[in-house]
């Protein structure tokens, strides 16, 4: 199955649920008229209100790290200054595409909640920060529609797994590169211009609109997931919305990848989960227990005959080539990690890679300027954890799925926009 798909309840609110849809949400826009019929752009009458409601309802950030949005909120409304708001559609894991549809068919929804968030935190200029042409279109026709109350200016930046890192949206709004910078300060305490600034993932905006306006469904709205699931080279690829705790099990039924072995979690974030998977639910904290991490919400699946060494492999590589070069222990912890799978995939690793691979995915977390060196650290403590025979068993030779692995452009886990 490939497309866009809700498992949400019948008649329950959602991010691909809308009349302007019906069965095929991926072949619509949604307009302005449609917007409003469904309650779209409803004034707030209290902004404590909302803004206790997102917090009692748990809304966690949508970005990938899961951070509680009221907490954000309420952060950037209290630092001294005139604040800004971002709309960060800036999709850089490869797998991952739920920002970008969401921003092509569904911009007034990303707006709204830009909306709500500025008057949250009682900002007066707001971003919508993007790299994909499409998306681009059709903010800009959706911003034409329906003029916004405070200032929203459109940015576009060059695509790259950093580029959407909180600093780096900043740093390139205020017209420079889209590479993350040192911190403190972080960007509710200066952010664009200097000002306060709340950097946040459209999908988390979308679903403060949806909230707003159907509150009898908060609960609901707050807990489900955008998730993009896939196999090797984008097969079988699905943006499905699914209700908090759904397996994911259930999930790779869904699209065809139900005999898979093991599941790369997060994205290129939360890592490689191998034997139990199927048991795993979509909840942070059920998943932080089991020691991965939901990220942007894009699972791809291994199949018996995908080497999970290989896959380890190509995500490391990709994170080396995508390393914004800033940090030494980033340029030479990814690149060590990325050469030394590669060894090991290839047949040509040296004696005990595994000591050498255990030692560095447990001292290069945390030294970067981004999570970038997290995320390749993590790949490689959990095929260690979840596959540690797959190591040793590669010494002195490769295997038929690990031959040709050299590609570092992310072409494994790319999915392509529905």
């Amino acid at each position: 199955m490939t497309g866009v798909r809700s498992l949400l309840p019948e008649g329950q609110p959602g991010l691909l649920v809308s009349p302007v849809f019906g069965d095929e949400p991926h072949q619509g826009v949604e307009d302005l008229a449609r917007y409003l019929a469904t309650g779209g752009y409803t004034p707030l009458t209290s902004r404590d209100r909302l803004l206790d409601r997102i917090a009692g309802l748990g809304l966690r950030g949508r970005g990938g790290a899961g951070f509680p949005a009221a907490v954000k909120l309420r952060a950037v409304r209290d630092a001294p200054g005139r604040a800004v708001v971002v709309a960060n559609g800036e999709e850089g894991e490869p797998g991952s595409v739920k920002d970008r549809w969401l921003l092509r068919h569904r911009p007034h929804l990303v707006l709204d909640g830009l909306r709500l968030a500025a008057a949250l935190t009682g900002a007066g200029h707001g971003c919508v920060y993007l790299s994909d042409p499409l998306a681009e279109q059709a903010v800009r026709n959706a911003l034409a529609e329906r003029p916004a109350a405070l200032r929203v200016d459109v940015v576009r930046t060059r695509p790259a797994y950093v580029a959407g890192e909180e600093s780096a949206v900043v740093r390139r709004i205020d017209g420079g590169p889209a590479l993350p910078t040192a911190k403190p300060p972080r960007p509710f305490e200066a952010g664009v211009g200097g000002a306060p600034t709340l950097v946040a993932n459209v999908e988390t905006l979308a679903r403060i609109a949806l909230m707003h306006a159907c509150p009898d469904a908060a609960a609901a709205v707050a807990a489900a997931h955008l998730v993009t699931l896939s196999g090797p080279g984008g097969t079988d690829a699905a943006l499905v919305e699914a209700p908090f705790g759904t397996h994911l099990k259930a999930l790779a039924d869904l699209c065809g990848h139900g005999t898979a072995e093991a599941v790369l979690l997060g994205g290129l974030f939360g890592g490689l989960y191998g034997p139990g998977w199927t048991d795993l639910p979509l909840d942070h904290d059920r998943l932080k227990a089991a020691g991965a991490a939901l990220g942007c919400g894009a699972l791809h699946f291994l199949h018996p005959q995908d080497c999970p060494v290989a896959t380890a492999a190509e995500a490391t590589a990709y994170l080396a080539a995508q390393s914004a070069r800033q940090c030494g222990v980033c340029v030479s912890g990814t690149g060590a990690l990325a050469g030394t799978l590669t060894a090991v995939a290839r047949g040509e690793a040296g004696e005990d890679p595994a000591e050498k691979l255990h030692r560095w995915s447990r001292q290069l977390p945390g030294r970067g300027a981004c999570g970038l060196l997290d995320a390749a650290a993590r790949i490689v403590a959990t095929l260690l954890t979840h596959f540690p025979d797959r190591i040793g068993a590669r010494h002195g030779s490769g295997c038929p799925a690990c031959t040709h692995v050299v590609a570092d452009d992310g072409r494994r886990f790319t999915v392509t926009v529905p």
